[in-house]
């Protein structure tokens, strides 16, 4: 690891400390240019004691704006020293965990993974206009049935087809000869230029969708793409739970990653990362943005820097080892529990490296659902799966008390005799 280490809370609170000491402070500074100030003070007071052993809950009362993007150009001097900790953050996870060449990406830490998917296909959208003198109606984004939301809603919000790729009911792998015939029914339709989505760890099946099925029909047909991975749920599991994962920059024809905080790494709502190669996000340069230092290349604009310090407090609380070892903790839970479904002859879904386990919807009751908290993949009333995530509260008495629940349901059934 060249960035990623654990740290003592004595170093993890100067090293924050520090950062802000080199803020502005909106308390003592007179800083009159900026339209931002300190939370409230009527309502946060700065003075609490409890602060003093909280850096995190400084940085939120300090409320730095880390508007721009800190790995390219410059950025607004009056938050330097909070745009650094977010610059570490960003090493430790494209160099540290998706085995980047340092000084080779740009990024931030977004709000959230559905802007980062925005933020990327968006990029992409605007390289190909462009560098290669494309038009709107040429660019297509293809991403698979289990595909989060967001990437509809970048499909509707950038104006662009988005080609929904069918998946093995079963597998959840995608349908490769479905893929060849919508990517051939397209370019008949005027579809030069693809933006791929491709999944580490989809929302309802925690399922990996294999970048190459996408890289080698696309290549095999001679178009032009560019390959963006959607790791919001998986990428702070699957890179440390499949050590041979080869889905990360290593791999040339990836040019950009999300991963969201909010999730696994149990930062607060919302906290995504965007992750880019070097030469593409200057196609978002807002160059209206003239009062901003070094503009904006950003969706959102304005966000907290206090998330930034949020990511960098976990990270460096656990280092890889620890981080490594939590990971397989749950790694085990959830292969335990699916070795309790399988003794009762359950049909699920569950990706080996992944702490998610979907269960067929035939084998839940109502009961089971609303006791548990279950969500099920469609809310319509055609719902065919339930998922249980193994996330970092869910222990196994929990897990045990639902095999009980649910052992006891399925000799209910079995016990009912047809007329």
């Amino acid at each position: 690891m060249q960035f990623w280490k654990k740290i003592t809370p004595t170093e993890r609170q100067i090293r924050i400390q520090k950062a802000l000491g080199e803020n502005v402070n909106f308390s003592h500074d007179a800083s009159l240019g900026y339209p931002a100030s300190k939370l409230d003070g009527k309502v946060f007071n700065e003075e609490a004691q409890f602060l003093k052993d909280a850096p995190i809950l400084q940085t939120y009362v300090a409320n730095p704006n880390h508007i721009g993007c800190h790995t390219f150009g410059t950025s607004e001097k009056a938050f330097r020293g909070t745009q650094e900790i977010e610059r570490e953050v960003l090493n430790v996870l494209a160099v540290d965990v998706f085995k980047a060449e340092a000084n080779s990406f740009d990024g931030y830490i977004a709000p959230g993974g559905t802007e980062a998917n925005i933020q990327a296909i968006w990029m992409y959208r605007n390289y190909f206009m462009n560098k290669l003198n494309t038009n709107l109606s040429e660019i297509a984004i293809i991403a698979s049935e289990d595909t989060h939301y967001s990437i509809p809603k970048a499909a509707n919000v950038l104006m662009l087809d988005w080609l929904k790729i069918p998946v093995d009911f079963e597998t959840r792998t995608i349908d490769i000869f479905a893929l060849e015939n919508s990517i051939i029914n397209a370019k008949k339709r005027g579809k030069k230029y693809f933006i791929v989505v491709s999944n580490m760890g989809t929302t309802m099946f925690g399922a990996i969708d294999n970048p190459n099925d996408y890289i080698e029909i696309l290549e095999k047909h001679d178009f032009k793409y560019k390959l963006h991975i959607d790791a919001a749920y998986g990428g702070f599991v699957y890179p440390f739970s499949n050590k041979a994962s080869e889905i990360n920059f290593e791999n040339p024809k990836i040019s950009s990653i999300t991963i969201d905080a909010h999730k696994m790494l149990q930062a607060p709502y919302g906290t995504g990362v965007f992750i880019c190669r070097k030469g593409l996000i200057e196609n978002v340069l807002t160059k209206e943005a003239e009062y901003v230092e070094g503009m904006d290349l950003t969706l959102c604009g304005s966000r907290s820097g206090a998330n930034a310090v949020a990511v960098w407090m976990i990270l460096f609380t656990y280092g890889p080892f620890g981080w490594c070892e939590k990971i397989r903790i749950l790694q085990m839970r959830t292969e335990w529990f699916c070795e309790q479904l399988d003794a009762l002859h359950v049909n699920y879904f569950r990706e080996p490296f992944m702490n998610i386990a979907t269960i067929q919807a035939e084998y839940i009751t109502p009961e089971l659902v609303k006791k548990f908290d279950l969500v099920p993949q469609k809310h319509d009333g055609n719902n065919q799966w339930y998922k249980i995530v193994i996330m970092d509260h869910v222990e196994i008495d929990h897990l045990m008390a639902f095999i009980t629940d649910l052992k006891t349901t399925l000799q209910q059934k079995n016990e009912i005799v047809p007329v």
